[in-house]
């Protein structure tokens, strides 16, 4: 299956997930995973949450931030890949005066 991005339309979802500011976004979702390609403008972030019933890999193609992980806050930029695992929680904050790009896999667990 070929999911294509570039013929999706773009949702602009104001404090995802209790963030700063909005994500814009693009978003497959089977009805169990969910897979995003999404854009962080400079200070926008996705509010902490818990990955209660999946888990996420997080790979960013453009910019840099802060990812928070289970509390932790360290750097990320464009070629790192981030992974919560089911049960732990995370936060991605646009920190730079770019936009942040990245792509995310959510499966249910």
């Amino acid at each position: 299956m070929i999911i294509d991005f570039n013929t999706m339309e773009v949702s602009v979802i104001p404090h995802f997930k209790g963030g700063e500011k909005e994500m814009s976004a693009q978003m497959f979702f089977d009805g169990s995973n969910r897979i995003l390609h999404g854009v962080l403008a400079p200070g926008a972030s996705i509010g902490e949450h818990k990955h209660e019933t999946n888990s996420e890999i997080l790979f960013v193609v453009k910019g840099c931030g802060t990812l928070h992980d289970d509390g932790v806050a360290t750097a990320i930029t464009a070629g790192q890949c981030a992974y919560c695992p089911k049960g732990h929680s995370h936060m991605l904050v646009n920190t730079s005066d770019a936009d942040l790009e990245f792509y995310a896999a959510v499966p249910e667990q």
